[in-house]
């Protein structure tokens, strides 16, 4: 698993180092790199945005059927089967846009922790004899940190210089690899932070603490605020669940490098950005609207493909017998109608009596 997110880490640092190139500031690299993997993963972020608004009305539909058959749980779970295949609903749907963002995030924190060999692509045979050799200097073997070895070769690289790039066969490092190393090491401070460096193991006055605050602070923001756009409420313990995340997201950006957090901050913030952003055009409501509106098109359009034949009212063969009756017996009626005679006024039976003069 971590060879993957590696993997993902020498990838991404193309990106880092292209950006670093222009502006010479890994600081300004990451804010242009977050930008970039924002606008590549925007396409899974419409799929999350209209996942909710189909689980919104799938939610509201649920209800009804609840209340609808009541206790009758056998029932209300074959109706919401029904609903689910009806309205294309997945309980799993959104959890791949959920995934990618921290597979994202993992593959910066690795193309980060190890600078040399995925974000300058140095030969990794290279990297590892150069922190082999450093880790058997007396005094100096023990500072190396096995995990952040590479961003303490880029740290310290003036002090190192002569020890990795004069070895026993030779040089290990080329003339123009040291030159990238050296460009890319005095890049790293941005704002008065070095994003090399770790808060936890940074003074008080280096500031590097702001970087995790940071990050809880915008974490937190950003998910109150879209739940008032959204007009949800969150409630009991679920408001202490909101907190779990940024707290997580808080202690690691203590004990990893600065890079590494600050790419966190940058991704928040950019992240609500396009939250808002498809809040706008990808609401609930609207995407309901245009789902009702593809829905009532496609009715139409089915409507026009079939073909009407003129066929002739149907009537029951017992239904044919009583309106034969009926018509016989009108006809009857008719007929005794015209034959009937008419009264005479000569007629003996008369009571006609006129008038004497």
């Amino acid at each position: 698993m971590l060879e993957i997110f590696n993997f993902i880490g020498n990838i991404f640092g193309y990106i880092l180092w292209a950006a670093f190139y222009l502006f010479h500031n890994f600081g300004l690299a990451i804010i242009i790199f977050t930008i970039i993997i924002k606008m590549l993963l925007f396409p899974f972020s419409v799929k999350q945005q209209k996942s909710m608004a189909a689980n919104v009305r799938f939610q509201k539909k649920q209800r009804e059927i609840m209340e609808k058959y009541g206790t009758d749980r056998v029932k209300a779970n074959e109706e919401l089967q029904k609903l689910m295949q009806k309205e294309n609903v997945s309980m799993t749907a959104g959890c791949l846009p959920m995934i990618a963002p921290m597979i994202v995030m993992f593959g910066v924190y690795y193309s980060v922790i190890n600078p040399l060999t995925n974000t300058l692509h140095i030969a990794s045979d290279k990297v590892a004899a150069a922190l082999n050799g450093l880790s058997t200097l007396p005094g100096l073997g023990s500072t190396i940190n096995s995990q952040y070895g590479q961003i303490s070769i880029v740290k310290y690289f003036d002090n190192l210089q002569s020890y990795l790039t004069n070895g026993n066969n030779g040089m290990l490092f080329t003339s123009s690899e040291v030159n990238r190393i050296n460009e890319f090491g005095s890049g790293f401070n941005f704002l008065g932070w070095d994003l090399l460096a770790s808060p936890s193991t940074s003074s008080f006055q280096s500031l590097m603490w702001l970087i995790p605050v940071l990050c809880f602070v915008t974490s937190v923001l950003s998910m109150f605020i879209m739940q008032k756009m959204n007009g949800t409420q969150v409630k009991g313990c679920m408001t202490v669940f909101i907190f779990i995340m940024p707290l997580i997201s808080t202690w690691i950006a203590y004990n990893v490098p600065g890079a590494v957090g600050f790419y966190w901050i940058a991704s928040t913030v950019f992240g609500f950005v396009q939250s808002v952003l498809l809040n706008k055009f990808y609401s609930a409501n609207i995407i309901e609207a245009k789902t009702e509106a593809q829905r009532i098109v496609l009715r139409k359009q089915q409507e026009a493909e079939v073909e009407f034949i003129d066929v002739p009212d149907y009537v029951a063969p017992s239904m044919q017998n009583v309106k034969t009756e009926k018509n016989s017996e009108k006809s009857g009626k008719s007929s005794s109608k015209k034959t009937k005679p008419k009264k005479s006024g000569n007629s003996s039976g008369s009571s006609y009596k006129g008038k004497k003069k």
